[in-house]
């Protein structure tokens, strides 16, 4: 019978469900491997052919790992809190949960139609109350810990009380706000439990607190940096603006050192290892208070100085000017009578901008003078006080020193208003730019420095600094604490209620905190928060719940760990499975989480090993991310008319240059070999029912260009219609042949065709020409021993470097000399099937049962095992030459001597040919390479 790929796949994938193929137990005593897929947000529109990609490559490497004797985990769930299930309850009033559960049945059946080995038992959904339980739980731990800077790592918050009751907060080196009190004992044990919750709340590693956010008044939410793009947010487009609001935050920044020196210890892209580096963004400097001088425009102050982290102290005989950020607490106080207009229409358009925009212009100059002054500590000099959209508030202290004889930015801000330039010739400008202690240079004309190299004008610096107690100096990161809120319903809930204005945990058997039902998705007419509207929704019916959720990020930031142990009541993974699994050993999936997920995902890994829960200071020890597989879009041509007002027609590409046309993108669905049906096209586009066609050859051709894969540029394609078409065998294998999976690659579908009929031509291997099934169990010959063993050590070696193209070309190369062969022979083909079986599961899988292995699936046999001396040549084919010129090759054995070689020759009837009768007068063998007759 001829290759049936549907009946053998859905058999197959029948067979794997009901037998649990792929299920991993934990106590096996096989070496442990963890192969894991960033996890999809199941979407309504279902996967698109680039979607499985990095899926493909897991599954291949999973089962490879399988044949190799691995206990291999390869889960699969879904990250199912998602602001676009609830943009469409607020559009329909349908409840998120129910769009999120059709969606996820669209995904499981075709996850399911391309067979892969997931081990399904350990499914999770981040937003099933039994997965969300556990997210909670880690919040509360948060909540209940510390960062303890002498011990360097998160402590329970009993720990910090221990130390308050015993010596007050004069010991105590923490990650904390920076208006934490100076108590003695006495003082904490008099405090009212208020007080000290308060108090606590500026150590806890979750806590509240006013921060600048994104705001979006469309959806109704504050977005992550990385949901905003240009001003506007990455759903939807709506416009997005800076707002002050008071939000839960994480301390990330505590752990800024640990996740900066731990990239040392992770195989990852370096380009994703720099990204993180640069967000975490380690700087050495000095922090410098500039003292606030008094004037009777401005009112009194919360405080008398400003103070700023810069990594260039060496260059303060050179500032000019201060800049705060717009958002900066103390720009309300500083700002005089006179410049309040320009101050409050400068903020009014920097709320417009988000961070990441602002950080990125650097072209722009613009700023407005507040009216202020203030002293530089060294110089004693008085310089203005300005604000500016490139400074950020969460950035060190949201305070910059304007140098403009040293910084291009600054000389372009000081030269733009008219400010004052100070010039100095420091150690920076004699030594190239360079602040490099290693080469020559020498301060002139700065101040008490002057003739000091770079080292030690710093440590001068900074010694005078601290003297005089206006400064220090310090290490500061980019990094800023994450915002750990959402003002949307469709999150997990934060277990937190309100007590007289204070916050305070749920107890744990409380745990779930579920999502209460609510008659709209939208905030309520006072502002608050959609969970605000639900009716009675108190804690022990007297005390406000918290009214934002937790953000997209939550659940996806320890997922790994509830596939260890994905149905523990008791624990989020017993510790007996995560001692088993400890860590993912490889993790496939997007470089566009380089900054969110993988830094969101080590900085919770790293505080559970804190607090002693999981085993392993980094979650994922290799990471690959996958390119994307880009879209191969098709356009029409309509013709514009002397006017510009477009007509009923459409010109065929190659045609086109005769007309003033418009390109239309066409559903690449109705598009073969860029050759369009017009017909087709015609129910895809009813207002051209009636067009005229302008042909090339009777033919319709179509425009071709490589963008990105998206319902709204008409060429996304479906996997399920190619699986319908080819099986899912094919796709799989022609999704690896496309090219290499680190890179980016375009979809053609054009070129499938080649690898079904490669398929057509392995499963005939197996058959005589009437398509029975047949194989011999003769010795197998020299040659397909050969044959066999090229691709075995080809696919261990590409698979074991993630280069699962090569193997498809090797494949192929492989199946075609077997067939040249003529080869039947059990033990090749067996071995054959085997070491496809990672790329084609379902073809395998029907063809080791055809061969006799009635046990069931092949996923446990052993991958076979390389044998290098079916690769030795012992046969060399000599090129035999009359008189100079080769007449025929002899394929002769290389363990002959010369004289047995000559003697071979001549005695062949093809060479007696040549000779015509005649005694050679000599003949030369050069062993391994010729043999020359000569007459």
């Amino acid at each position: 019978m001829d290759y049936q790929f549907k009946e053998i796949e859905q058999k197959w994938q029948k067979f794997w469900a009901q037998n649990q193929t792929f299920k991993a137990e934990t106590d096996s005593a096989k070496p442990k491997f963890y192969v894991l897929d960033m996890f999809p947000y199941p979407s309504g529109a279902g996967l698109h052919v680039g979607h499985p990609l990095g899926y493909i490559a897991s599954d291949i490497f999973s089962r490879y790992k399988r044949l190799k004797g691995f206990n291999v985990l390869h889960p699969m769930g879904y990250d199912s809190f998602g602001l676009p299930a609830e943009q469409y309850a607020i559009q329909t009033g349908q409840h998120p949960a129910l769009t999120t559960e059709a969606n996820i049945n669209t995904y499981r059946k075709q996850l399911d139609g391309i067979g892969f080995s997931f081990d399904w038992s350990r499914e999770v959904r981040t937003s099933d109350p039994e997965y969300y339980k556990w997210t909670q739980w880690i919040f509360m731990q948060l909540f209940n810990s510390w960062y303890n800077l002498e011990t360097d790592r998160a402590e329970d918050i009993t720990t910090l009380i221990e130390k308050f009751n015993a010596s007050g907060s004069a010991d105590v080196k923490a990650v904390c706000d920076e208006d934490t009190k100076n108590f003695m004992p006495s003082d904490w044990a008099t405090m009212t439990s208020e007080e000290k919750q308060e108090e606590l709340l500026k150590y806890r590693l979750t806590y509240l607190k006013e921060s600048t956010v994104n705001w979006c008044a469309a959806l109704g939410t504050v977005l992550a940096n990385d949901e905003v793009i240009g001003g506007f947010s990455e759903r939807g487009g709506h416009p997005v603006e800076q707002k002050k609001m008071m939000q839960w935050s994480m301390r990330i920044s505590a752990y800024a050192e640990r996740l900066l020196q731990g990239l040392n210890t992770i195989d990852w892209p370096e380009p994703v290892k720099e990204m993180q580096r640069n967000w975490i963004g380690k700087s050495v400097g000095a922090s410098v208070r500039f003292a606030i001088q008094a004037s009777d425009e401005i009112s009194a102050l919360s405080q008398d100085y400003i103070e700023v982290f810069t990594t260039r102290v060496d260059t303060i005989f050179g500032v000019s000017y201060l800049v705060l950020a717009p958002e900066h607490e103390l720009v309300a106080e500083l700002t005089t009578p006179a410049q309040q207009i320009a101050i409050d229409n400068y903020i009014a358009q920097t709320k417009k901008k988000s961070e990441l925009d602002r950080m990125a212009d650097v072209k722009t100059v613009s700023g407005a003078f507040t009216g202020s002054y203030v002293i530089n500590p060294v110089s004693g000099e008085r310089i203005q006080l300005w604000i500016a959209d490139y400074v950020l508030a969460g950035y060190g202290t949201g305070a910059v020193m304007g140098v403009p004889s040293g910084d291009q930015r600054d000389w372009l801000f000081a030269t733009h208003f008219n400010l004052p330039i100070v010039q100095i010739l420091d150690a920076q400008q004699d030594i190239e730019h360079q602040a490099d202690p290693t080469k020559e240079g020498k301060y002139i004309n700065s101040g008490f420095i002057n003739g000091m190299h770079y080292t030690e004008a710093i440590a001068t610096l900074n010694a005078w600094l601290e003297e005089k107690e206006v400064g220090k100096a310090k290490i500061n990161y980019r990094m800023r604490d994450a915002i750990f809120g959402r003002q949307r319903y469709w999150g997990e809930p934060i277990p937190v209620y309100f007590k007289d204005g204070l916050p305070y945990l749920i107890k744990e058997e409380e745990l779930p905190l579920i999502l209460p039902e609510i008659d709209k998705y939208l905030p309520t007419e006072t502002g608050e928060p959609p969970l605000g509207r639900a009716e009675g929704w108190k804690y022990e019916d007297e005390y406000e719940y918290e009214l934002s959720t937790m953000p997209g990020w939550a659940g996806s930031s320890w997922y790994w760990y509830r596939y260890m142990d994905a149905r523990n009541d008791s624990h989020f993974a017993s510790k007996d499975a995560i001692e088993y699994w400890k860590d993912v050993d490889l993790y496939i999936g997007g470089s566009e989480h380089a900054t969110g997920h993988l830094l969101y995902s080590r900085f919770w890994n790293k505080f559970l090993k804190d607090l002693g829960y999981v085993q392993e200071e980094e979650p994922f020890k290799k990471l690959i991310n996958q390119g994307m597989i880009q879209g191969r879009s098709n356009f029409v041509y309509r013709v514009v008319d002397s006017e510009g007002k477009a007509t009923n027609t459409l010109v065929s590409h190659g045609l086109k240059k005769d007309y003033k046309t418009a390109a239309l993108h066409v559903d690449v669905n109705i598009v073969e070999n860029e050759i369009l049906d017009i017909e087709r096209f015609k129910l895809f586009r009813p207002e051209f029912a009636d067009a005229e066609f302008i042909l090339e050859n009777g033919k319709y051709i179509c425009g071709v260009e490589v963008e990105k894969m998206s319902k709204s540029k008409f060429n996304v394609v479906n996997p399920d219609v190619l699986i319908e078409s080819y099986g899912a065998d094919t796709l799989r294998m022609y999704e690896m042949f496309l090219g290499p999976l680190e890179q980016s690659k375009p979809w053609n579908t054009n070129g499938i065709e080649g690898v079904f009929k490669f398929l057509r031509k392995f499963w005939r291997l197996f058959h005589n020409e009437n398509w029975t099934f047949h194989v011999s169990d003769s010795v197998p010959t020299k040659a397909e021993l050969k044959a066999l063993h090229k691709i075995i050590k080809k696919v261990q070696d590409d698979v074991e470097r993630f280069s699962f193209n090569t193997s498809v070309s090797a494949f192929m190369i492989a199946v075609n000399e077997l067939t040249d062969l003529k080869c039947k022979n059990r033990q090749v083909l067996e071995d054959l099937v085997v070491t496809l079986s990672p790329y084609a599961p379902h073809i395998c899988e029907e063809l080791w049962m055809l061969l006799g292995n009635e046990e069931g699936s092949l996923s446990y046999t052993p991958y076979p095992i390389f044998n290098p001396a079916h690769l030795v040549e012992d046969d060399f084919s000599y090129p035999v030459s009359v008189n100079g010129k080769t007449r025929l090759n002899l394929s002769l054995s290389l363990t002959l001597e010369a004289k047995e070689i000559e003697e071979t020759v001549l005695a062949n009837e093809d060479v007696k040919k040549y000779l015509d009768g005649k005694a050679p007068k000599k003949v030369i063998v050069v062993k391994g390479r010729i043999v020359n007759i000569v007459l």
